[in-house]
């Protein structure tokens, strides 16, 4: 005779949850302890002999010229990055939201880049931008434009920013679905009242898809922050000497700590400015959610509601 399902909400729900619960300890939770340890000595990342230095890295990293310049100019390339792609985002979206001849190929070209693997993205914009041999500056000598050093400070910084602008696709497609998530009836209810197309756009999509551009901010920021790989890429050289042959312009934050690790082989202070980072980040994410009161606007199910207070 089979035995009779028995349910066990609270084993259930372990059950279900242990993986995810597992994994965190195993490959977030116990790594960032021991980042935190180690930002604690002067390890050097193949020695085992290391002393503890407490809170010394600390102190030199706010002493640290370098690492200062580095977050500027990190802060500085996010602040230009992400309002474009926001912006650029959400432009595509209106420009393919409406009724166009084979718009599902234009959704598709626009879509395309984002789903190339960073690597072979910006290998590629690499023989782009090259002086010699790049499409770009063959373009720019047709109509009489000498030969630009795309990947040589200071014009690399603006080589990066467009780097990063090749995959507005990803956006494009979430704003896309907030768009077509506003109700018809309200913007055509607002143009009757006699307002214009902009007027619409401004007062009334901008509100209802909000909570869609907090999330692309938000993430926005914390990837712009984040940027490591391409900089990388974008030298002359490959490997961990890439590291040393970044421009001036394009030394990030993170390329700041790739060096200390790798070429500088102190793991102990590189630990210390992940740590540190980490820190603005969530400092930045939380002044981002207090903002977010003031011009995020929700829907409310006004019927739930009433029926919750009926009730």
């Amino acid at each position: 005779m089979a035995r009779k399902w028995t349910r066990y909400p609270k084993r259930t729900f372990y059950a279900f949850v242990a993986p995810w619960a597992i994994g965190f300890l195993l490959l977030t939770a116990a790594p960032m302890v021991y980042g935190f340890v180690v930002s604690l000595t002067n390890f050097d990342g193949s020695s085992p002999r290391f002393k503890w230095v407490g809170l010394a890295n600390y102190i030199e990293l706010f002493s640290d010229s370098d690492v200062w310049a580095a977050l500027l100019r990190t802060l500085g390339f996010a602040a230009l990055v992400v309002p474009l792609t926001v912006g650029g985002s959400l432009g595509l979206a209106v420009l393919i939201n409406r009724r166009l001849r084979a718009v599902g190929l234009w959704r598709t070209v626009f879509f395309l880049p984002s789903v190339v693997p960073v690597v072979a993205m910006a290998i590629m914009w690499k023989l782009v931008f090259n002086k010699d041999s790049g499409i770009l500056n063959a373009i720019l000598g047709t109509v009489g434009v000498d030969r630009i050093a795309w990947l040589i400070d200071p014009m690399v910084f603006y080589s990066l920013i467009i780097l990063m602008l090749w995959g507005l696709g990803g956006g494009m497609i979430i704003m896309l679905a907030a768009l077509q998530g506003v109700p018809a009836e309200l913007e055509e209810a607002a143009i009757v009242d006699g307002a214009g197309r902009w007027t619409v756009f401004r007062h009334v999509t901008i509100p209802m898809i909000s909570p869609i551009l907090f999330f692309q901010l938000v993430t926005g920021v914390i990837t712009a922050l984040q940027v490591f790989v391409q900089p990388l890429l974008l030298t002359n050289s490959s490997g961990i000497s890439a590291a040393g042959g970044v421009p001036d312009s394009t030394t990030l934050y993170m390329v700041q700590v790739y060096q200390e690790f790798f070429l500088s082989n102190r793991f102990g202070y590189g630990s210390a400015m992940l740590w540190i980072f980490f820190i603005i980040i969530l400092g930045l994410t939380l002044v981002l959610l207090r903002s977010s009161r003031s011009w995020v606007y929700y829907e409310v199910d006004t019927e739930a509601e009433s029926e919750g207070v009926k009730r």
